[in-house]
């Protein structure tokens, strides 16, 4: 399953690295995290989806404190 959500980043260069540390999670077969638009597009797997969402939160607040995923 394919989803588009209103992400809120910072920086460039943390929307990088917060895209290749979701990439990481487990299920997740592809992601795209746009700096410019403000978007994430997620794909993954679809039993797990939600639990991977919150994961990805996790992940990317790590890297950057004020990121967030409009759900």
């Amino acid at each position: 399953m394919t989803k588009t959500f209103k992400a809120e980043i910072g920086c460039a260069d943390c929307a990088a690295k917060i895209e290749q540390a979701i990439g990481k999670i487990d299920g997740v077969e592809k992601v795209r995290l746009n700096f410019m638009t403000q978007k994430l597009k997620l794909t993954a797997d679809d039993a797990r989806f939600d639990s991977i969402l919150d994961e990805a939160q996790r992940v990317g607040a790590k890297i950057e404190r004020e990121f967030a995923i409009a759900r």
